[in-house]
């Protein structure tokens, strides 16, 4: 079934609360009816595709045709005494499905606990925190090929994962993920690389699954804003990597910088520090500033357009690049 809306309103759809209009706004949960409507319009291509809209910014304030899916199924296409392989439909809430995982002993996703989102949405981005990617546990993803109508399945190699991308995000007005197919193993094995974890859990003598997913949520509820309480999309910028070349040039003038080595070659520096380094924290320009937590988060305080927003990061960019010669990218896709 599909739901056509015509000038819908997409504030209920985007997490940094901006305003904006779907001139058709088309709900979908079954796979060949949307390929179906897609053939029937002349450009099909024009349209976008939100999940929950909590990793985006819309600059627009019109759209052409906006797509949403509802497909929420999780099925258990195989099984084994070691693995169990999910086909879990796009619409489904991630943290749902997170926590559909966790209550069954499903292990390799509960590190990524309390991330907004759909599951259609998560290998586009290829979320991830606290050491684990969402890459590591996709066997296979589904989509709409928009332009043919057809089913076209992508492997896990064939997806290009890489740090907060992919083929997907490469390649949005092309294809639309429908599902996607995890492997998860039966064994726990707990993932506390990250030092906020070894804190949180250090009084626990045994760490199980559960326990694990209750220190994320607590984590980042305490750390990130909730999107409900003020307009934000999480993280707005990516940590950049560079070569260790350029860290040891940082790291000469400001020994504390905070590195971590991705390969032989390049390590990561934290966005949130050059951020801070440049004199942002807790910065507000009207209606738009950076989160007194999070130096990561762009907020909306108030009614703040997304071209507001948008010239607001590039401020910080901009300072960031003049300071260090480090180009900040973008994590949130702007519309």
């Amino acid at each position: 079934m599909i739901d056509i809306r015509y000038e819908a309103s997409l504030l209920p759809y985007n997490t940094f609360g901006i305003q904006a209009t779907a001139f058709i706004l088309a709900e979908a949960d079954d796979v060949a009816e949307l390929a179906g409507y897609l053939r029937s319009l002349s450009k099909p291509d024009k349209a976008i595709v939100l999940g929950a809209g909590s990793n985006v910014l819309f600059v627009s304030q019109r759209f052409d045709l906006v797509v949403r899916l509802k497909m929420d199924s999780i099925e258990i296409i195989n099984e084994t005494d070691d693995h169990v392989i999910l086909r879990v439909g796009a619409g489904k809430t991630w943290d749902d499905f997170v926590n559909w995982c966790v209550e069954r002993n499903y292990s390799g996703i509960e590190n990524l606990s309390n991330i907004p989102g759909t599951v259609g949405a998560a290998p586009i981005q290829n979320i991830g925190a606290y050491g684990a990617e969402v890459k590591d546990t996709i066997e296979l993803v589904e989509t709409l090929e928009i332009a043919t109508g057809k089913i076209v399945m992508f492997s896990n190699q064939q997806s290009a994962f890489a740090y907060r991308d992919s083929f997907f995000k490469r390649n949005k007005k092309q294809y639309i993920i429908t599902a996607v197919h995890f492997k998860l193993s039966k064994t726990f094995e707990p993932n506390v690389k990250y030092a906020d974890l070894q804190l949180e859990l250090a009084q626990d003598v045994h760490i199980d699954i559960k326990k694990m997913r209750r220190a994320i949520i607590k984590i980042r509820n305490h750390k990130l804003p909730n999107p409900a309480e003020i307009g934000n999309a999480g993280s707005f910028f990516k940590n950049p990597i560079i070569d260790n070349d350029k860290a040891q040039e940082i790291k000469k003038i400001l020994p504390m910088a905070p590195f971590y080595p991705v390969s032989p070659k390049y390590s990561k520096i934290s966005a949130a520090w050059l951020i801070n380094q440049c004199g942002w924290n807790g910065a507000q320009e009207g209606n738009v500033g950076i989160h007194k937590w999070q130096p990561l988060v762009i907020v909306n305080y108030g009614n703040a357009t997304g071209t507001e927003i948008l010239n607001f990061a590039e401020k910080i960019i901009a300072s960031v690049k003049n300071e260090f010669d480090i180009e900040l990218e973008k994590e949130v896709n702007i519309y």
